[in-house]
């Protein structure tokens, strides 16, 4: 996996030192094909080509990340032709887009899930009712198509379509607040409760608006008595806390780094990962789920991993640790004037191989 790039140790140990270990990200020596000129926070990153690149030196002598957080102000850097490759578009400028004849828009199906993770160690999502409940009180035919418009498809199963060993035969839980007022009821909620609903700051590669969907999720909830409280947080803080498991419910995502079935359902449902700075941000340790995971991790047989991983999706729909949102179809707008630049399943951005006309 590309972040787990060879570091230099001698560096790493001369850096600790001097007492600035932060040079080791921000200052980096490393064995990839671009040296790291200059790195302003929040601003920009310019690279320049490594000649001594083992596979041979990049076509581009000089490539700029400049940091952009706003989508439609990449899309005019875009159009100036200040920039050349933008990634997440905003959804509601995709026609315009588009119909640039100087630009064309890369898409493949994204191996992501954007999801709302409750968390199970805390009152009431302690109860698969309730977490059953809350998903069949939010419509998410509605916010796939209000905020993904064409670039999502509804999420059934915690892993997305194109991984293999996804489980097709599972039905999702159907919208029916009626339904979920009487398994409310059934949990001792007759009149609803309170609750927060925590969204992400910023644009995600499987959530293009984080605040909207929760203004539409806090509506429907209403509907059956729950209240949410929508809370935010800077992103580096909002993870670490949700890791924390401060939340009672909140939403965040993941994009594949490997293509495993593993590194989702290991990664973001295992026990292990549940521990306070994991991934497994529902707080999710179901044993007979567990059991499926580890054992389909040390099986060689594709076959027969597929079949574990497609019971552990059985489980995952019963016990409902997740309301599963969508999977993001990854889009990135690229001018003409660049040759060769591909997507990458994992949504990275890589331009060792590209070159500009």
């Amino acid at each position: 996996m590309q972040f787990a790039g060879i570091q230099s140790k001698e560096y790493a140990i001369a850096m600790l030192k001097a007492g600035s270990p932060e040079k080791i990200d921000q200052d980096p020596l490393g064995t990839g094909p671009y040296q790291v000129v200059q790195y302003q926070k929040d601003s920009i990153i310019r690279f320049k080509a490594n000649p001594q690149y083992w596979a041979g030196k990049a076509k581009i002598d000089d490539l700029i990340f400049s940091i952009t957080p706003d989508a439609s102000v990449r899309w005019a850097k875009l159009q100036k032709g200040e920039c050349h490759v933008m990634p997440y578009p905003n959804p509601a400028d995709l026609d315009a887009i588009r119909k640039d004849p100087n630009v064309t828009v890369m898409e493949q199906p994204g191996l992501n899930i954007g999801y709302l993770a409750y968390n199970t160690t805390k009152k009431p999502f302690d109860d698969v009712r309730v977490r059953k409940a809350l998903n069949m009180a939010i419509d998410k035919k509605a916010i796939v198509s209000a905020v993904y418009l064409s670039t999502g498809v509804a999420a059934v199963n915690p892993i997305p379509p194109g991984q293999w060993s996804y489980n097709k035969a599972l039905k999702d839980d159907l919208y029916n607040p009626e339904q979920a007022k009487k398994l409310l009821a059934a949990a001792g909620y007759p009149n609803g409760f309170t609750t927060d609903l925590w969204a992400m700051p910023v644009q995600r590669p499987y959530n293009p608006n984080a605040k909207r969907i929760a203004e539409l999720m806090q509506a429907d909830l209403a509907k059956v008595g729950v209240t949410a409280e929508i809370k935010s947080f800077e992103w580096g803080e909002y993870r670490k806390r949700m890791q924390a498991g401060e939340h009672q419910m909140g939403m965040l995502g993941w994009t594949g780094d490997n293509g495993d079935p593993d590194n989702f359902l290991n990664t973001l449902l295992g026990c292990s990962s549940a521990k306070s700075n994991g991934s497994n941000v529902a707080k999710f340790c179901y044993q007979p789920f567990e059991d499926l995971v580890q054992k389909a991790k040390v099986v060689s047989n594709p076959a027969e991993r597929t079949k574990l991983y497609e019971k552990a999706q059985v489980i995952f729909k019963e016990q409902a640790p997740w309301f599963t949102i969508a999977h993001a179809v990854q889009l990135k707008p690229v001018r003409k004037e660049v040759v060769d630049f591909k997507l990458s399943p994992f949504g990275r951005h890589t331009f060792y191989g590209v070159d500009m006309k």
